[in-house]
């Protein structure tokens, strides 16, 4: 988002842009971080209980977070161009309620949004704020596939850029 802890609300809506799983992607993945047979067959995909070729989760959110950063490059290059000072975020102190909730198949494209839940001063680092965020992803069908909630360090105006 690249903006100051000041200059960000909470339900803050973000489109952060969506993905296409091809077989080709998913499997390449699968056999190198997730080689699990129903990611790497589509005969067993089939049989299993995801119905066909099912990504990895870890590979839904991977190019979740790949789509994420290039949003924020995107914004920051804008912003930058505009002549505005650019927030430079901290590192996340984690996540929580990783949810795969309904099979992402191949040819499935799924668009991701991250909202602003909830946001506070930080008691142990002056000068930061941490943002906690929600960021489903869903379908071309309109179901939502996936669900993460997390956190991040965002400089407050005049400590970080």
């Amino acid at each position: 988002m690249m903006r100051f802890f000041e200059d960000i609300s909470i339900g803050l809506r973000r489109e952060i842009g969506s993905y296409t799983f091809t077989a080709e992607a998913i499997k390449t993945f699968a056999a190198k971080f997730d080689p699990q047979r129903f990611h790497l067959d589509e005969e067993e995909g089939k049989n299993s209980l995801f119905g066909g070729l099912a990504a990895s989760g870890w590979h839904v959110g991977s190019a979740c977070m790949s789509l994420l950063v290039a949003d924020g490059q995107r914004l920051a290059k804008e912003a930058a161009a505009r002549g505005e000072t650019i927030a430079v975020w901290g590192p996340s102190p984690g996540f929580r309620d990783l949810r795969w909730i309904k099979p992402v198949l191949a040819g499935d494209t799924v668009s991701f949004v991250s909202e602003v839940t909830d946001k506070r001063v930080s008691s142990s680092r002056p000068g930061w704020g941490i943002l906690q965020g929600r960021t489903t992803g869903t379908n071309q069908r309109g179901e939502q596939v996936y669900s993460i909630t997390s956190t991040a360090f965002v400089p407050m105006r005049g400590q970080g850029g």
